[in-house]
This record gives structure tokens, sequence and C-alpha cells, in this order.
């Protein structure tokens, strides 16, 4: 079983923006995250979504609008897998996490944005079906347009759906995303080493020696720059993977605890119910249903 991928992504200052036509058969990229805000547009294709610790079905004409650093992956549902002509399609927008930054938070005319951007660490879906501003349209331009325009109808389709009341929060209100915005590399270089080892033995220590801090001022220093704790860090990341295998239905509850880097069974049973608020067996049993 893979952990978390730490996606990079050819997106830099001098080019913020990448934006592509996509077609499928299905989607395959494993539980991953990276840096970036993502706009995924299906066109045409159903399955199943996860972001952060939550779950959603996805259909046609439907938008995921997903933050910075937020684990994510979708992939179609087992039902529809031996339907071998179904394929997924539509539009994929990637742009760098500091896009426009000094102007989406500074000038009003873009506060919507910066409170929908912020809303995305959570994981948004937007129905497109019955929308009356273009959006689908707006979206398969963007691919097609290059510099300038593209800038140009990229802020139209965030702003489009500032005007849209999201389908689902897709991420439970428990969930503590980090903030989009990081203050500095090294906060960076800290979420890429524990997203990738969340799943292991992680000693305090250990971790503030890796960032050149001694463990108070690390712990401080980790508290300002993701408005939570070193360990409701690890513990989010902790339950979110669990959530994944949880929907796979492969593992026992005692697999997925040893998997997923917590100490005992009870202890994962204790933390998972404080934080979604029902049993690691209900919550596998609500999803199953929902999904049948």
């Amino acid at each position: 079983m893979r952990k978390i991928l730490n996606e990079q992504l050819d997106i830099t200052d001098a080019h913020p923006l990448k934006a592509r036509f996509y077609d499928y058969k299905n989607f395959t990229y494993p539980w991953h995250f990276h840096s970036e805000f993502e706009v995924i547009y299906i066109e045409k294709g159903y399955g199943l979504g996860m972001a952060g610790d939550g779950m959603t079905d996805f259909s046609d004409q439907q938008l995921f609008l997903l933050g910075s650093n937020l684990p994510h992956y979708l992939e179609n549902a087992p039902e529809y897998d031996l339907k071998e002509e179904l394929r997924v399609n539509g539009v994929i927008i990637q742009f760098e996490k500091d896009f426009m930054q000094y102007a989406f938070s500074h000038y009003s005319q873009f506060q919507g944005i910066n409170r929908l951007l912020e809303e995305a660490q959570r994981g948004l879906l937007f129905s497109l079906s019955n929308c009356t501003d273009n959006i689908p349209q707006i979206i398969k331009r963007i691919p097609q347009k290059e510099g300038v325009g593209q800038i140009v109808e990229f802020l139209q389709l965030l702003d489009a759906l500032t005007h849209l009341t999201p389908q689902k929060v897709i991420s439970s209100p428990a969930y503590d995303p980090v903030p989009a915005r990081f203050n500095g590399r090294k906060i960076e270089k800290v979420m890429a080493f524990l997203n990738k080892h969340y799943t292991q033995p992680i000693c305090l220590e250990d971790v503030a020696s890796y960032a050149a801090m001694n463990p108070t001022a690390f712990c401080r220093f980790f508290k300002e720059n993701t408005g939570k704790t070193f360990r409701q860090h690890i513990t989010d990341m902790r339950i979110g993977y669990a959530c994944k295998l949880l929907l796979n239905g492969k593992w026992n509850i005692s697999e997925i605890s040893l998997e997923c880097g917590f100490e005992s069974v009870a202890h994962f049973n204790r933390c998972f119910k404080k934080h979604t608020g029902m049993t690691p067996t209900s919550y596998r049993k609500k999803r199953v249903n929902v999904i049948i």
C-alpha cells in the first residue's frame, strides 16, 4: 500500500498556472498532495473522490476546487469499472499557491476570490449542470489561451465560482487544514518531510533537529505557521489516510490502525471518533451504504 505521494508540479513564479484537457479510461493517480491549488472539471465521468478526511461521489458537470497541500485523489467507483466504454474527461488547472496573493488579500475587488481559496483548503465540490454563468465554456477556453489572456480567463472562472454555492465541502468540520500560504521555505520543507513520514513513529526532537531548531522553538514555530500543533497535524494526516483505507474495504480495523501509525487499536478508535464523531466501523458502514 503506497503512502501519500508528494507530487512535484512544473509550476514556477514565471509560469504560475498550468491548464490542460484530459481524457482517461479512469483516474489512476494515487493519494497525493502538492503545494499548488487545483481545479478538476469533470465534463463526463463517475466515481469517488477524497480530500482531507472526507469522501464524495462525483459525476458529469462537476468541479473540484482543492487547496494547497490538501491530500486528495479521485477514482472510478468499482461498479463503473466494468463498463469498458466509460471514460473520464474534462480540464485540470493547477496554479501556484501564492498566485496573485497581494491582490487577492489586499484589493476589495478580490475579497470573494480570497475567501473562496481559503474555503478550498477543505476541498469544495461544485455542480455546474444548472449554472447560468457559462462556467464550462470558460474552463474549456483556459487551456487554449496563453499569457495574459489565460490569466484573464482564469480570473473570470474564479469570480464565477464565488457566485456559486458549493454542493459540498468535502472535509469534515473537524478537519483542521494547514494554511495555504506559508511564511517561508523552512515550514514548507518541514511539511514535505511530515507528509512523507507521518505514518511512521515520529519523534519531536528528530523533526526539530531536521528544522535546525530546539523542540520548544520548533513547536512554537510550527503552531505560528500552521495554526495547529505538531501532534494535531500528524493525527489529522493519519485520520485522513485511515478514511481512505476504510473505504477500500480490504483491510480490517487492526491492520488500518497499524498502517496509519497509531500506537494501538484503542488509541486509533479514540482519535477517529474524536475527529469524525463516529467509530471507524461506523464510518465504513456509512460510506458503503452511500456508495451502494
